[in-house]
């Protein structure tokens, strides 16, 4: 099926999953406020969000079966929209189901709370259909004013002021500068239609502007700030722990989920033209992040905090696939941010049920013995701090999400083998914490004074269960996993590719001209 943009109620029509989600949160926004807060009614609130992300899902997956196209437009109708529409999703549902039994024991009974993280997704979705860069900028919004409510919501810590407070003024930073590079680029292309800048950018030769080139390093400090990534990632340690756990889940997840989707493709759709002059500062970026996120998580003594640095060095893996400037590169992508979110939510789930939703046992302290009073929660958590590791068999998916990207990274037009050596490398580093924290459960003997692990409701235990059993079936079997994500991937035009030569070598320092090295 072939949508024609042009058309008012073909575009509608090719953005029915967004429509039905939106549609579902303003009615669940007047239900929310129906009746006074309590704990009863913010569950019928919760019941009712499922519901709707569970149609805003059929309709991601009718796409999908339709093999719904477009006319070029401000949206994309492709799949791989619809693989981050249902990573969205999926985050955005798990986010609600930790959300429903933990706020309560934290005495957070609004029902808007649930409202808001739908609200928040339709901006992630908006995000992945992006065609054009106001569009862009509309989803990261309506995204980020939900998070920045979301975050404070727990207005009796005072932590979670501060995270609240902290979001919202370096978010309203990082989109300034998002804003002036659209405009720069506007400036010097004409349109924010991305396939039309990447189009204008070979017809008027301005792969050298300077206009375009201030854009575009304006854009990629911006994503830099949303992703965090190094060095802009200052903000991500104190928010990640001040907010409530599940919603630090979400941020860390399906959030970064989003934000990346988006990043990888602006810079392979618009401008792969401009390949030799975005390439360095992101093969920089990705390597500080992975150095800095991994070294300095060996330091944490707060498993938020350690899990908020490791969430930093991801960030650095993942920028390592949009480097390789390929579609397998794309297919690594998809595959790592699926691997990435089970394990993401799963170690989120467990600081949830340990702290009790009170934000209290949030120390590695708090977590010893933890083997001899909630066995399955011990090894749940290690199964996602292996796949976090990327251990062979015991972590998984993680492990394939890894052995693909180092795939991509080698195969890309440059191959990418510092990169490569930099990422296995820190990835070592990165066993210094989580089996720590492995250890930690395992080898220490809990205080008979410490308070006691509280059990965990039904949809913890499910989203435990859910993320853990997925991360091991498709580590034993990935083949599904990564046919999807391969059908799912885009691609630079033959003729950016071509643009790095096939015998590039890897660019090194930035102030080397990539041009003088092919």
């Amino acid at each position: 099926m072939t949508f024609d943009l042009m058309i008012p109620g073909q575009l509608i029509g090719a953005l029915l999953p967004d429509v039905v989600l939106m549609g579902g949160a303003m009615l669940l926004m007047l239900l929310a406020a129906w009746r006074r807060e309590s704990d009863a009614w913010q569950r019928v609130v919760a019941v009712g969000a499922l519901a709707v992300l569970a149609a805003a899902a059929a309709a991601v997956l009718w796409m999908m079966r339709l093999d719904a196209d477009a006319s070029i437009g401000v949206i994309a109708v492709d799949r791989f929209r619809w693989a981050t529409d249902l990573l969205c999703i999926v985050g955005a549902g798990f986010a609600i189901a930790l959300m429903s039994e933990q706020n309560p024991r934290a005495r957070l009974v609004a029902g808007e709370a649930h409202v808001l993280v739908l609200l928040a997704t339709a901006g992630m979705m908006i995000m992945a259909a992006a065609r054009d860069l106001m569009i862009l900028f509309l989803g990261i919004e309506l995204m980020s004013i939900a998070v920045y409510v979301l975050v404070a919501m727990d207005r009796r810590r005072e932590r979670s002021a501060e995270a609240g407070l902290k979001y919202f003024l370096l978010g309203a930073f990082s989109t300034a500068f998002l804003l002036y590079g659209v405009a720069l680029i506007y400036g010097a292309t004409g349109t924010t239609n991305l396939t039309e800048i990447g189009a204008r950018i070979i017809l008027y030769k301005l792969a050298d502007h300077p206009m375009l080139l201030f854009g575009v390093a304006f854009l990629l400090i911006g994503f830099g700030f949303k992703v965090a990534a190094a060095p802009f990632h200052m903000w991500s340690p104190d928010v990640y722990e001040g907010a409530p756990t599940p919603v630090t889940a979400f941020m860390a997840a399906a959030v970064k989920a989003a934000a990346f989707a988006a990043f990888l493709r602006i810079w392979i759709e618009a401008f792969p033209m401009v390949v030799l002059r975005w390439f360095g500062p992101i093969w920089w970026i990705a390597a500080l992040t992975m150095v800095v996120g991994n070294i300095v998580a060996l330091s944490q003594k707060n498993v938020k905090r350690m899990l908020a640095y490791s969430s930093i060095a991801h960030s650095g893996y993942l920028l390592v696939a949009i480097a390789s400037t390929t579609s397998m590169g794309s297919s690594a992508f998809l595959f790592y941010l699926l691997a990435y979110t089970l394990a993401t939510f799963g170690a989120f789930a467990v600081v949830s049920v340990v702290s009790d939703g009170a934000e209290r046992g949030t120390q590695l302290s708090d977590y010893e013995g933890l083997w001899q009073s909630r066995p399955w929660l011990a090894v749940g958590m290690t199964v996602f701090l292996l796949a976090l590791l990327g251990f062979p068999v015991f972590g998984g998916m993680g492990f394939f999400a890894k052995w693909y990207l180092l795939q991509a990274a080698i195969a890309s037009p440059a191959p990418l083998v510092t990169l490569s050596v930099i990422l296995v490398l820190t990835s070592v580093v990165s066993a210094g914490y989580y089996l720590h924290l492995v250890r930690v459960m395992f080898m220490k003997e809990r205080d008979g004074a410490a308070a006691a692990v509280p059990a965990s409701g039904p949809l913890t235990r499910l989203v435990l269960i859910t993320t853990a059993v997925l991360i091991l079936v498709m580590g034993v079997a990935p083949e599904r996993v990564a046919t999807w994500s391969r059908l799912s991937a885009i691609g630079p035009a033959p003729s950016a590719i071509s643009s790095l030569g096939a015998d590039t070598p890897e660019l090194m320092p930035p102030a080397v001209d990539p041009a003088a090295r092919r």
